[in-house]
């Protein structure tokens, strides 16, 4: 038998020193010493959050080294379920949603990752992170031991801890921690049986040495329900808190091991109609030193916040929903650009550790594309065969989304008038019903817009038999609180005057899938009145090229909407986001390069939900190379107001 060959022989040696060298690594609490040791030796991590979800893949790498050359040990991730798992049993975990790619680039830039598994995760992502999929057993309690939901959890779980555990620290991996749920102590369930279960399902796949952890609010009361014998606890609190009362709190659950700030709020979150909130530098450095001076691990929330692409916005209560934007005041930008803020917290990171040496990637160039010119194609109407290729559902009474499987975006409800509406007559639903955006015509003529806890009523007129539309966009679904069981459509009956409608056809639209294949004229789009001031919703098109001949073309840029009111846009198919720069404060949309092309036209489609432009040349879009997120139509975040999301103080700035 020949002999193997020298390189094979050393293969073999190189991976026996891998495996001897992956089986000496340990990550571990000390709860003598009250910290965390890594390969036995005292450890503490100064992190920050980036969403794997919300940063295009293309992106990754550029973003990560920013953060490693700030200083930070340790990178923090949220995994949305619904992100990976639209649909039951149908897994994405390819292109942006390859998480395993992620981490091996996390890996490869030497950064430690704190994974944040869920199932549950809030992060302003829609629903929390849990599939709405989950909302078709009507009577369902999320995040409890209902045993339709931990069956879900438990298949889900048994997809993705798998994937995760040859990431583990202990395997040759870069993650240290692992969150089990989150803010679980602000949730109504307390239900300690859905812990234990979680505990063991984790322990289950990941193996019994994984450091488990949970994060809550910095309360005694918030810890009662969040906390659980075998999951280290851990607090959040935001700039201006007074930091030795907060890890006070963490030291009523956990007497004796390392101090844990989760999340440090390095800013906040957004809703349409507020203004832009922003946290002052200052406030954030000073209390970033007082964590830091007490030996404490930290992690910035968020270090980069990116994006909500296409409709993974989330909401809170009472009803609001964030805009397409999660830039966050963040350390660096939604575009992934250095900030006064990113070297100041560099500079408080250096007084307590080494900082890499070598450049800092730069920020990225923006180019301002200029003005594009736009027609209008079609109705939403007009276009029901292409968008609904599968024909309406027939129903007595609506249908709410996830009764006709369809999750994200928009459905089109259609009956006809039951009698002459000669004068105006009440249009309604009991309950706020509207989940969360009606666009109502009769006939195709704009009657008016019926918004959740907004616009609860509106009058219209008509001729008995005439079609009744209902055009409705589920914003986002509520992500904290009780209340994330949010379904969307029409969750009750509809009034007309006295009379309940029935007889309903109902039209789930897959309208990206349209918008990728091309959208085609159907017919000559329908001329509107002259003044007036509502529009059935339609789609505009366009396209532009960008030279193949200028180096470092396309780069990324921001697009603007000049008298547009609100809808949703998609670049070369891709669903950009929404925009509602009538309502603000987010007036630009972020176009990452990757999705523009030098090769061929760019696409884009416009799905303008109320008013276009008027007047001459009136439709187009301007690409430009700044961002504006703060347009202020709502109120103003003041200095010393607390950071609160759905009712929950979360602390004080």
């Amino acid at each position: 038998m020949a002999l193997p060959s020298v390189p094979s022989l050393a293969s073999l040696l190189l991976l026996l020193i891998s495996s001897a060298a992956a089986l000496q690594r340990t990550f571990e609490i000390d709860y003598s010493s009250n910290c965390f040791r890594k390969d036995g030796q005292p450890f503490r991590y100064i992190s920050g959050s980036i969403h794997y979800s919300r940063v295009p893949s293309f992106y990754w790498k550029d973003r990560l080294l920013k953060m490693k050359m700030a200083g930070l040990d340790a990178i923090q991730t949220y995994v949305p379920w619904n992100f990976h798992e639209p649909e039951p049993e149908k897994y994405q975990f390819t292109g942006d949603h390859d998480i395993e790619a992620f981490l091996r680039i996390v890996n490869d830039l030497g950064l430690l990752v704190i994974l944040r598994a869920g199932p549950y995760i809030c992060a302003e992502w829609d629903m929390g992170g849990l599939p709405a999929w989950l909302l078709e057993k009507e009577s369902i309690v999320l995040r409890s031991s209902d045993p339709d939901y931990l069956a879900a959890v438990t298949k889900w779980m048994g997809v993705l801890l798998p994937k995760m555990k040859p990431f583990l620290y202990q395997n040759g991996g870069p993650i240290i921690t692992v969150q089990v749920e989150n803010e679980y102590g602000t949730y109504f369930t307390c239900d300690y049986d859905y812990l234990r279960h979680l505990v063991k399902l984790f322990r289950q796949h990941l193996g019994d040495e994984v450091v488990l952890f949970t994060t809550d609010g910095a309360g005694i009361r918030l810890l009662k329900c969040g906390a659980l014998q075998g999951l280290y606890a851990t607090v959040d609190f935001g700039p201006g808190t007074n930091v030795t009362a907060a890890f006070l709190t963490q030291r009523h659950s956990e007497p004796r091991g390392p101090l844990v700030n989760s999340e440090f709020y390095t800013g906040w979150l957004d809703h349409w109609g507020e203004h832009h909130s922003v946290v002052p530098t200052q406030a954030i450095v000073k209390t970033l030193d007082e964590i830091l001076v007490l030996g404490a691990n930290v992690n910035l929330y968020m270090f980069i916040g990116g994006t909500n692409f296409g409709f993974w916005n989330g909401a809170n209560m009472p009803y609001a929903p964030q805009p397409t934007s999660y830039d966050y005041n963040a350390v660096l930008s939604e575009a992934g650009d250095l900030t006064e803020k990113y070297f100041a917290i560099r500079e408080v990171i250096r007084k307590y550790k080494k900082i890499p040496e070598g450049p800092i990637p730069p920020t990225t160039p923006k180019y301002a594309y200029g003005q594009i010119a736009l027609v209008k194609l079609n109705t939403v109407a007009e276009l029901l065969e292409t968008l609904c290729q599968g024909g309406p559902i027939k129903s007595i009474y609506p249908l709410t989304f996830v009764q006709v499987k369809q999750y994200f975006g928009f459905v089109l409800y259609r009956t006809t008038l039951p009698e002459n509406c000669t004068e105006p007559t009440p249009l309604f639903t009991f309950m706020n019903s509207i989940h969360d955006r009606a666009y109502v015509t009769v006939d195709g003529a704009p009657q008016g817009i019926l918004e959740r806890d907004k616009s609860l009523f509106i009058n219209i007129t008509g001729k008995a038999g005439a079609n009744l539309d209902l055009l409705i966009e589920n914003m986002g679904r509520v992500n904290f609180g009780r209340y994330n069981n949010d379904f969307k459509g029409l969750v009750t009956n509809v009034t007309l005057g006295n009379d309940t409608l029935s007889n309903w056809l109902i039209f789930p639209l897959d309208i990206d899938s349209a918008v990728l294949h091309g959208l085609r004229k159907e017919r000559p789009a329908s001329q509107p009145l002259s003044n007036a001031q509502l529009l059935p919703p339609a789609f505009y098109m366009g396209s532009f090229s960008i030279p193949s001949g200028i180096p470092d073309l396309p780069q990324d840029s921001f697009i603007k909407f000049p008298g547009w009111t609100k809808g949703q846009i998609w670049i070369n198919g891709f669903n950009l986001g929404r925009y509602w720069p009538a309502r603000g404060p987010q007036v630009t949309l972020f176009v990452p390069r990757h999705i523009l092309t030098t090769s061929a036209p760019n696409n884009i489609t416009v799905l303008e939900l109320e008013s276009p432009p008027q007047g001459e040349g009136k439709y187009f879009v301007e690409f430009v190379d700044s961002p504006i997120l703060n347009a202020t139509f709502g109120h103003d975040m003041k200095t010393g107001q607390w950071f609160s999301r759905g009712g929950q103080e979360l602390g004080n700035l």
